[in-house]
């Protein structure tokens, strides 16, 4: 039963970092139809942002996330005013473009900062281990689970429950008519990738202490995050998070029965079979569009 609970702990921290780098792109995707392959690269910079803040300016990981926030967030509208709104409904056009522009932000940072790996230390107040029994849980990861969580809540209530959330939800079922009434749709749009782009940010620089910082750290972030999007129903936060759990806790344990390369081909395999017979994923969108 120990070995147990240590797994289903593993796959719940997995889960909190996949919920905290797909949550982003869910609302970009699921609101925007864009599939952003710079996403990544927004994870990236959001890592190296924390590193830099602590590295050269003292700021602590925790004092220095509002700052990755609005860093990243703003270089997503900037990417988005300067690029993207001119690529709504061409999809694959969408996808080469924010395909070229992760390329362009990599090599940026390997020239700026170089290609070696950065470390951040975690806040001090999270070291250690909290102790169940013969159970062992990183303080660390215990905080992510809950901010995950937080992040979350926080998202749905912007989304549900003030004006913002609404205009959103109305662009989503019908544009057309959101602007017969108003509502600068290039406006909501704009916001709603600054804000997806801003979560990436936080997503990496909370990663920072439990992986090294890369260039190219995000490729396999944002491919996980992807498939648990898919999974969880485009544009479902719930589907989202009840499919980060999945894909986190499924991860743990085929890792601890096989290994960890078999393993993520054991996922990937049954999520392609979910795909299969559930297209529309777990939480599928009812809402006639």
């Amino acid at each position: 039963m120990d070995v147990f609970f240590n797994q289903a702990f593993t796959g719940l921290s997995t889960a909190s970092i996949l919920l905290l780098v797909a949550l982003g792109l869910a609302i970009i995707y699921g609101a925007m139809g864009v599939i952003n392959l710079a996403h990544g690269e927004f994870v990236m910079l959001g890592a190296y942002a924390a590193w830099f803040l602590q590295s050269f300016l003292g700021i602590g990981l925790f004092l220095g996330l509002p700052l990755v926030f609005v860093f990243v967030a703003l270089l997503g509208l900037a990417i988005e005013r300067g690029l993207v709104r001119w690529l709504y409904h061409r999809p694959l056009d969408t996808i080469l473009a924010t395909w070229g522009v992760g390329i362009v932000l990599q090599q940026l940072v390997r020239m700026i900062a170089g290609p070696d790996s950065r470390y951040v230390e975690r806040p001090a107040m999270l070291d250690g281990n909290l102790r169940i029994a013969d159970v062992y849980m990183s303080n660390y990861r215990i905080f992510l689970l809950f901010f995950s969580v937080a992040v979350l809540v926080a998202t749905w209530y912007l989304m549900t429950r003030t004006e913002f959330g609404t205009k959103l939800r109305a662009v989503i079922q019908n544009r057309e008519i959101s602007e017969c009434y108003g509502i600068r749709t290039e406006r909501v749009y704009a916001l709603t990738f600054a804000y997806g782009a801003g979560l990436a940010g936080i997503a990496g620089a909370l990663i920072t202490p439990l992986a090294s910082v890369t260039p190219g750290m995000g490729t396999n972030l944002v491919v996980d995050a992807f498939l648990v999007v898919i999974v969880g129903g485009v544009g479902s936060l719930l589907g989202t998070a009840a499919a980060s759990g999945l894909v986190g806790e499924a991860t743990a344990l085929f890792s601890f029965l096989l290994n960890d390369t078999i393993g993520r081909v054991a996922v990937l395999m049954a999520i392609i079979v979910l795909i299969r017979f559930w297209p529309q994923g777990l939480f599928a969108d009812r809402i006639r569009r």
